[in-house]
């Protein structure tokens, strides 16, 4: 089977369906620690911030989508922030498992407080924001990298790092 283009600019239908993703684990984490209390949910808010912050500095500029509308649309959005990298890094950097950790702490921190709150009073609200949270950030972050993301990469085709940790084909 042939693979597909790869897109120069993403549709914004792609950068829409790709934040909305975001948006709901993020908000499905901040429902479920909003019952230990604000100061939770604004270290939440803050570790998130503190996420996207090292992925637009650290990543983005180095990125053949620099100033460019990736699928989460952070190539143009970083471009306003910071100054452009080097791109022939980007496909030199390796990820590991370790340095993607903050990365799944966005869900698993919620879906374990929720388990935490189950185990003192159940609650069929939690439990479901807990299903929900699961299948967001396991199928939905699978479907929206293999069906809308990366498989109209660029630079998946020129060198991605995920692409070295994610794809077994590729090793």
């Amino acid at each position: 089977m042939m693979e597909p283009d790869c897109y120069e600019q993403y549709p914004a239908t792609t950068v829409i369906a790709s934040n909305l993703l975001s948006v709901l684990i993020y908000g499905t984490g901040i429902s479920i620690l909003y019952r230990f209390g604000l100061i939770w949910v604004t270290g939440y808010v803050l570790f998130i911030l503190l996420l996207e912050f090292r992925l637009l500095r650290g990543h983005c500029v180095d990125c053949y989508y620099y100033g460019k509308t990736c699928a989460f649309g952070k190539g143009r959005l970083s471009s306003l922030f910071f100054s452009g990298g080097r791109p022939e890094q980007f496909s030199r950097m390796t990820i590991t498992w370790r340095e993607i950790l903050p990365d799944f702490l966005v869900f698993i921190i919620p879906v374990l407080a929720g388990i935490l709150l189950l185990i003192h009073e159940f609650d069929w609200i939690i439990l479901l924001l807990i299903i929900a949270l699961i299948l967001l950030g396991f199928l939905g972050n699978a479907l929206v990298r293999g069906h809308l993301a990366c498989r109209f990469c660029k630079q998946r085709e020129i060198g991605c790092p995920s692409v070295q940790l994610f794809d077994k084909t590729k090793q």
